[in-house]
């Protein structure tokens, strides 16, 4: 049968209509990642961490790449506390602040519900102990370091970490800060930030949800081989259910995930910035291999295991804000710590944690005690050993359970054979340059925070090298 060449013209004119609107469609859903990365950024950086808004806007919202993101025009409400951020009326996204908590993205839940969740971390104050040497106060004093301590060579490597020997490529080092046998041996910030600034800890946060999983393991509430561990894998038949809390900690869960930060709609960042119940979003996607055959990082298993963290506390929503602060925070002075919730109220343990450089230390320093706290236990004993055992599916063994056992490669010279350097070492490393390093034989904890975006920008193992070379073991 012949075609009628009168058909022709309409049928593309149809074809190039759709494609139009496919495209569009396409576009609009960026613009909403866009200007819901630029509300949560600018939200937490002004009303956690307090720093000025040109600032964050000049040094981490328009460069290395994100400099369309000027076209996305964002207005800070000081008096209600937000931040909103729009591309004409195309695309409209809006972060709130509330005390405690930090910032929320409005998505899949009104602006009224989510300021309806009970807070009870809004009014409550800690008195900064500065007359208290630090872990247990602020005061650090840096004279008179032990005398295996080369004080010049040591200087050498932090200021080493602040420079900047490739324009193109910039480290953008905001905090170092170096312990050694429980004491504060060297610390600097970059101008702008200080002691007192809370910074994103990124996959760190990963790292804390260990914690507060142990925590929960030591109380009785959970278990490592626990199954079934949602009402939404339970159904007759569903292979979901077989995955473990041991799994999901592992990333030998199975669950198919895409941890891809160069693509606007790939899982992670749509998870973290397009959806409003991001446990719910990361626990409905299917297995791609069988729970424990393969490893595969995922912040998905992270944010899963936060909602497991919520059903194990039962209790009030009131009860589940407060028990990082309850049962962790509190105990080991991290008193800027907060771990910011979704909208539906659930931790983003994947991503969304702030906390003071020093704080972050604390964190490293409990670790590195095993567990134990001015002699009190926090986490399980055998807990940190547990999670420093090599994951046999990871390459190489390089992670464990939520912490790192090797220099990650995307920020690890291949010159340099890490487990050599230091073997005993395990990491909480999170993205563009955080990380919180624990060298057990050598009584060290070093955090150094950033914004090394770029490939190549930020190298964590000469770094690490630097500090050790100057402390004769």
């Amino acid at each position: 049968m012949g075609i009628s060449i009168t058909w022709i013209p309409w049928s593309l004119a149809v074809g190039g209509m759709l494609f139009v609107g496919f495209a569009a469609y396409f576009l609009w859903r960026i613009a909403l990642i866009g200007a819901a990365y630029k509300a949560k950024t600018l939200c937490s950086s002004v009303f956690i961490s307090r720093r000025d808004p040109e600032s964050v806007l000049s040094q981490d919202l328009l460069v290395d790449g994100l400099s369309r993101l000027k076209y996305i025009d964002a207005d800070i409400d000081y008096e209600e506390q937000s931040v909103t951020a729009k591309i004409l009326v195309l695309a409209k996204r809006k972060a709130i602040f509330r005390p405690g908590l930090g910032c929320t993205l409005v998505i899949d839940s009104s602006e009224e519900e989510i300021r309806s969740q009970a807070n009870p971390l809004g009014g409550l104050l800690h008195p900064i102990r500065q007359e208290q040497p630090w872990p247990a106060g602020e005061l650090v004093v840096t004279e008179k370091l032990p005398p295996e301590v080369d004080v010049s060579r040591l200087r050498e490597a932090v200021d080493e970490a602040f420079s900047e020997p490739d324009p193109e490529q910039p480290r953008r080092t905001r905090a170092v800060v170096i312990v050694y046998k429980g004491r504060i041996i060297a610390e600097r910030y970059a101008e702008g930030f200080s002691h007192e600034t809370s910074l994103i800890g990124w996959s760190m946060t990963k790292s804390v949800i260990n914690a507060l999983t142990g925590i929960l393991v030591r109380e009785g509430k959970l278990a490592i081989h626990d199954q079934a561990l949602l009402a939404e894998w339970r159904d007759p038949g569903d292979p979901r259910s077989d995955i473990t809390l041991d799994q999901l900690l592992r990333m030998t869960s199975g669950l198919e995930f895409a941890e891809d930060y160069s693509k606007p709609l790939k899982d992670v960042v749509f998870m973290l910035f397009g959806t409003g119940d991001m446990w719910a979003y990361a626990a409905s996607k299917p297995l791609e291999a069988k729970p424990n055959s393969k490893w595969h990082y995922s912040s998905g298993n992270t944010n899963i295991i936060a909602r497991i963290i919520r059903n194990a506390i039962g209790g009030t929503e009131a009860d589940y804000f407060a028990f990082p602060r309850r049962a962790l925070f509190d105990r080991i002075g991290m008193h800027s710590a907060i771990i910011e919730p979704d909208a539906k109220g659930t931790f983003v343990g994947s991503s969304f944690m702030y906390a003071t450089a020093r704080d972050w230390a604390r964190f490293g320093l409990l670790y590195l005690q095993d567990g134990v706290w001015e002699g009190g236990r926090i986490l399980p004993e055998g807990w940190v050993d547990y999670s420093v055992r090599p994951t046999s599916q990871s390459p190489e063994g390089q992670y464990g359970a939520h912490f790192w056992l090797q220099v990650p490669l995307s920020v690890k010279n291949e010159a340099i054979p890490t487990p050599s350097l230091f073997p005993d070492m395990y990491t909480a490393a999170g993205h563009e340059g955080q990380f919180v390093t624990i060298i057990p034989s050598r009584k060290l904890v070093v955090v150094r925070l950033g914004l090394s975006r770029l490939p190549g920008s930020w190298d964590h193992g000469p770094f690490l090298a630097g500090i050790l070379e100057a402390i004769s073991d």
